[in-house]
This record gives C-alpha cells, structure tokens and sequence, in this order.
C-alpha cells in the first residue's frame, strides 16, 4: 500500500467555518428579536405619551426605571400625598433635590404639581397649612393656582 505525501486541505472544516455557522444560525434570531422589540417600543396611537408597550403587564419596574428621574420622583411623591400627607412628600422632595442636585432644576415643577394636588385631596385651607419653603415656595403658589 502506497501513502501519498503531498498535502490535503481540510475542505474548510476549521474554526472559522464554526464561528461561521454559528454566525448563520444566530444572528438571524437576533435581528428578528431586535426588530419586533424595537416595533413594539413605537407608539403607533400618535398620542404623545411617556408609556411604552410591554409584553407583560408585570413588567411595571423596567418602564418605570426607563422614564426620567423627574418623572418618577413626581409620581412617587403624587403617591405620598395621597396616603399619607403633603408635609411627608415635601420632606423627601427637599431630601432627594439634596441628594441629586440634578433634580434641583424639576424641584419647583414638582412642588407646584403637589400643590395642586393637596388641593384636590385636602381643600385649599388644609393644604396651604402643608406649605413650607421648599424649591421658593413653589408649593404654596401650587395651591394658590389650583384655588384661585
């Protein structure tokens, strides 16, 4: 039996031929799952709106944490207001504009929104009790213009 010595190739059964596989299996999957998240991320209503489709509706700590910091802290503190009091609220609005200045530029945004709504849970006289200088007194002139 004679052995040939000159050299055979390996027809490209190599890692590369692998990875190249694996390539052509994978990445169609990954551009159809980023296609269809990114189709579903769109608000097709075309009414301006901070929501975002989920796949589930248990899925409310992932949309919360997307939106802005601002956004959260008003509808936390809205939340305080209601079950507890608005000075509470107020309370942990100054803390968390001393432990994020970032939001200090949303402080009276976010003060003159609790305003408004210590009106509409505890009248215009108890609310204006609330008031304390907190972002320039942009609380009281809250309940000021829900009042008036």
């Amino acid at each position: 039996m004679k052995h040939t010595t000159t050299p055979r190739t390996r027809c490209g059964r190599g890692p590369a031929r692998r990875i190249g596989r694996t390539l052509a299996l994978v990445l169609p999957v990954v551009l159809v799952l980023s296609g269809t998240l990114a189709v579903a991320r769109v608000n097709w209503s075309g009414a301006p709106s901070n929501s975002v489709l989920a796949a589930s509706s248990g899925d409310v700590s992932t949309r919360a944490s997307s939106r802005a910091p601002q956004d959260t802290l008003r509808d936390r503190l809205l939340l305080e207001l209601q079950e507890k009091d608005p000075g509470t609220a107020l309370t942990h609005l100054q803390q968390a504009v001393n432990d994020r200045p970032s939001l200090a530029k949303h402080c009276v945004a976010i003060a003159r929104a609790l305003g408004r709504a210590a009106v509409r849970v505890y009248g215009p006289s108890r609310a204006q009790s609330y008031a304390r200088p907190v972002c320039d007194t942009s609380f009281a002139s809250g309940v000021a213009a829900q009042h008036g």
